[in-house]
């Protein structure tokens, strides 16, 4: 489970932004009657969702791409060399591209808690730190600077958590997180910490370090079709097999320039699908199911694996392609959860109804006059009471976060007219 991410100097972020996963203290009936959106965590209430609300460019993409590479960067960064460079870019204004960027955040794996962060450049690693609460109380397992001069020695600290830990640093250069190299090195806590990024932090329904289709199927085929049925699709049933194609493979020797087509046989998974009116019938998947079929399919394909083992989903549009009720079945699949957890941005204001969302899990995203991304949540807003609406009060811009748009008729003809 995720309690707190924070982010700062990255693409539109400027100063630190806190999404914060801890529920917040409130008693009222709403609240209680809401109990499901949350879950119990050492007598601590934590969120199973939160909502990210505002208008285009205001930075909504730019915190899910931020938490992406981030994450990225530990399952991917033991595999840099030397040329590399960070795929990403620190705002761009007020001189911050050369501050460093940052990423912390505080985690739950396996009954612990983790405080994991890093800072950096385009060019390397700057800090990096680890503790945890073995017993409670926070430990140090590990501290990282390397704008300190010297030896690996004098840039880092350990204590017994990791074993032969200098080992592990002499192998990593400044391209390189620690964790992700303490992994390779077939470390217990390098370990655990990098399944935690790769397998229960999932960052998008597919590719990221999302499972394969082929995967998901075998191991969610029939709770799929039930939750299909439930969306209202009337597949009753789903074949899946692996299928020889034929394919030229075309391919030239130098020095004598001499070209070869051969024939060879490449593997495919083929989906098949039955349907409620004449479940006899076969339908291919891909090409005679909508668009709209398919995309639920692999949503909820995904969603289900998720849930079950109580993972955390990073989505950005969570409505893409999606009708409202659909949106909120979904959302509803974690509160059915025992702690699964879904991080998402929307421009569904249809959700944002406090009989079914509490104030702490709504976030608005704004772009402030420096054009930096600020993020605040309405449960600052104290004088907001939970009778009113927010869908219209967000409409309206009580909270800053929507597009001011000047479409009066005027403007409109001027527009047109030139």
């Amino acid at each position: 489970m995720i309690l707190e991410i924070r982010l700062s100097n990255f693409f539109s972020i400027k100063e630190e932004i806190v999404i914060d996963l801890r529920a917040g203290n409130s008693q009222s009936r709403k609240v209680r009657d809401l109990e499901s959106n949350v879950f119990t965590y050492k007598d601590e209430k934590i969120l199973k969702a939160v909502a990210l609300y505002g208008p285009n460019a205001s930075g909504k993409s730019n915190i899910i791409k931020a938490i992406r590479f981030c994450c990225s960067m530990v399952f991917q960064s033991h595999t840099h060399n030397e040329a590399v460079i960070f795929n990403f870019v620190p705002f761009k204004f007020d001189r911050y591209a050369d501050k460093p960027s940052s990423f912390m955040i505080r985690f739950v794996s396996n009954g612990i808690e983790y405080e994991y962060g890093f800072s950096l450049s385009r060019a390397r690693i700057l800090t990096e730190s680890l503790y945890y609460y073995p017993k409670e109380r926070r430990a140090k397992v590990f501290t990282r600077d390397e704008t300190i001069k010297g030896e690996k020695k004098d840039k880092y600290s350990f204590s017994n958590a990791i074993k032969k830990p200098l080992d592990v640093a002499e192998n990593t250069s400044d391209k390189t997180l620690y964790i992700s190299r303490a992994s390779q090195m077939d470390r217990d806590m390098g370990k655990e910490i990098f399944n935690f990024f790769s397998e229960q932090f999932i960052l998008g329904y597919t590719g990221f370090n999302g499972l394969n289709i082929e995967t998901l199927i075998k191991t969610n085929r029939e709770l799929t079709i039930k939750a299909l049925q439930i969306a209202d699709s009337d597949i009753v049933d789903i074949k899946v097999e692996k299928k020889e194609v034929p394919v030229k493979s075309f391919s030239v020797t130098f020095p004598s320039a001499t070209a070869t087509v051969t024939d060879e046989h490449q593997e495919l998974l083929h989906i098949t699908t039955y349907h409620k009116t004449s479940p006899g019938i076969a339908f291919d998947f891909y090409s005679e199911e909508s668009g709209g079929t398919r995309n639920l399919f692999v949503i909820l394909l995904s969603v289900l694996d998720i849930i079950k083992n109580n993972k955390i989903l990073l989505i950005d549009e969570i409505e893409l392609s999606l009708h409202t009720t659909i949106v909120e079945f979904i959302i509803k699949l974690f509160y059915a959860s025992n702690s699964a957890q879904l991080i998402f941005t929307t421009h569904n204001t249809k959700l944002l109804d406090l009989d079914k969302i509490r104030k702490d899990q709504i976030y608005f995203v704004n772009k402030k006059t420096d054009a930096s991304t600020d993020v605040y949540s309405l449960f600052d807003y104290k004088d907001f009471r939970e009778t009113m609406d927010v869908e219209k009060a967000y409409l309206q811009g009580r909270f800053d976060a929507v597009p001011f748009i000047d479409d009066s008729l005027a403007n409109l003809k001027s527009l047109i007219n030139g």
